[in-house]
């Protein structure tokens, strides 16, 4: 019991670090810098309107709410949030350190440290058995959906780290136009919504890649083939989406 106990606070501290380290990341800065200001000047062709990263207020709310929820007494011995609480604190060490290393330039440093990232998420979603798992609403919405939409988020973050980090290497991409490549990442990631929308039915999950693509369109408007490539992918998940809704309900009650 002791150890429930100390994992719910972990689970409390680790949202309370996250949080802490995103403001004083944006509003000190860290380095001299802010998060924005070093996206503005790189500038890559995946990465989104400034707008779209507002979306982190968002996924902080909804682990703020996961962080309260399983602290409370009832939810001591629950299973579930027993399995994913210490691989949540990691995640909060790993993207507080992804802060840093962004912040300080060591872009090797945020690759490795967002596929780190992205593997936690992947195991928490998994435990929770996120868009099978017969959940409860309480946890649906206060646990399942926020990390549906992180998950998310950063499954969009990790190939938009991958294009910072070969951009600022100096990638010439075996002579293939940047775009070429950014729209093949486009396409990747469209593979990667399919399968989790057939394998899960996770609609949240979904959403947060039209809201990726349309932010990639909105920054790169008259950026040919960028802007059409990602107006066509958030297209792509909408029918994927929709698909998913009619069929996916067919097939499980055969």
């Amino acid at each position: 019991m002791a150890k429930d106990k100390i994992r719910q606070i972990g689970v409390v501290l680790a949202t309370i670090g996250m949080l802490f380290v995103n403001v004083v990341a944006n509003i000190i800065p860290i380095y001299g810098v802010t998060t924005g200001s070093i996206s503005e000047k790189l500038n890559t062709y995946f990465e989104p309107a400034r707008y779209a990263f507002s979306i982190w207020g968002v996924i902080f709310l909804g682990l703020s709410l996961y962080s309260i929820y399983q602290a409370l007494p009832a939810q001591k011995t629950n299973q579930k949030l027993r399995s994913i609480g210490w691989w949540y604190i990691g995640s909060g060490l790993t993207i507080t350190a992804w802060m840093v290393f962004f912040h300080y330039q060591l872009y090797l440093f945020t690759l490795i440290t967002m596929f780190v990232l992205v593997a936690i998420l992947v195991v928490i979603y998994e435990k929770l058995d996120i868009g099978r798992d017969a959940a409860s609403p309480k946890m649906r919405y206060l646990v399942h959906m926020p990390f549906s939409i992180y998950l998310g988020w950063i499954t969009m973050v990790v190939f938009a780290n991958v294009a910072l980090f070969l951009q600022v290497n100096g990638w010439k991409g075996f002579g293939i136009d940047p775009k070429i490549w950014t729209v093949v990442m486009m396409a990747v990631t469209i593979v990667i919504a399919e399968l989790t929308a057939f394998n899960r039915q996770d609609l949240v999950y979904l959403a947060v890649f039209v809201w990726a693509f349309i932010g990639i369109a909105v920054k790169h408007v008259g950026v040919s083939p960028i802007f059409e490539a990602a107006c066509v992918s958030a297209g792509i998940v909408v029918i994927i989406t929709v698909i998913t809704l009619i069929v996916r309900p067919k097939l499980n009650r055969q």
